[in-house]
């Protein structure tokens, strides 16, 4: 059931409360450039008084997130992108199982900084994003970004050596370790209870595989930063989200976004 339609500067998209394979299953086989996917992780969390979302058996979870992965991949358009969030020992699994369709392009490290260890292992220091294309990318940017400096003395907290005025005319190819924004909102700055990502790693993805007209795709939207980033970013987008208070919460921020300025990188 579509939730409702926005338009900005030519550029529009619609809000969806819909179940995944609702969602997936209306847009049709090629038709995304880019599907985005940040599932529920299978935790136990609570995301709603009403509806049990992330407490499946193991292996009916397995089952649930390859035939929304098996959709998604019907959803993209040759050359388009698929991004999955998940954690590394899941992402592991899935990312094999993509592989037989699609073409690999990276695992990329999201640094997570919160220092809790977790039974017999190592700190787990990171979130996995994959990132795979149908067959050659139709869209490949390698962005720049600014290096890291002292927030006492402005100087650059690394050493570039002989190529420090590259570095400060050019910034710095961006790799596939992202330890410069935080996968984990400050309450402060959230637009719901549960944990949201952040806008800043949304335009990331949309700087590396989006363009102006393009359309983003994203089933599990939660509070709308990829509806944000995409139509900051002038594209058109389809998201949707099981729940009516996220429908609402994606809707009211769409409506502010460009009233308020919301941040780019928050």
């Amino acid at each position: 059931m579509r939730y409702c339609t926005v338009e900005e500067n030519g550029y529009s998209g619609n809000i969806y409360c819909a179940d995944v394979f609702d969602l997936l299953n209306k847009i049709g086989p090629e038709s995304a450039d880019i599907v985005f996917l940040d599932p529920p992780f299978n935790l136990g969390k609570r995301y709603s008084e009403t509806l049990d979302l992330d407490n499946k058996p193991e292996e009916e979870y397995q089952y649930w997130l390859k035939r929304v992965i098996d959709l998604s991949i019907i959803a993209l358009k040759p050359g388009g992108a698929l991004y999955i969030y998940h954690l590394p020992a899941w992402a592991i699994r899935f990312g094999a199982y993509v592989d037989q369709s699609l073409i690999f392009r990276h695992w990329i490290s999201v640094s997570m900084k919160n220092g809790f260890a977790r039974g017999l292992r190592l700190y787990p220091a990171h979130y996995a994003l994959l990132y795979f294309t149908k067959g050659a990318p139709q869209q490949f940017i390698r962005p720049k970004i600014n290096p890291l400096r002292c927030r006492k003395c402005g100087e650059f907290v690394r050493d570039y050596g002989g190529y420090r005025s590259i570095i400060e005319e050019k910034g710095i190819n961006l790799s596939d370790i992202w330890d410069d924004l935080s996968p984990v909102r400050h309450g402060n700055k959230k637009h719901r209870r549960p944990n949201e990502l952040p806008i800043g790693l949304f335009n990331r993805v949309l700087s590396i595989s989006g363009a102006p007209g393009m359309m983003y795709v994203d089933p599990f939207a939660g509070s709308g930063a990829g509806a944000v980033a995409a139509l900051k970013n002038e594209m058109n987008f389809i998201v949707g989200d099981i729940l009516p208070e996220n429908t609402k919460i994606i809707s009211e921020r769409l409506s502010g976004a460009f009233t308020t300025q919301e941040s780019v990188n928050g």
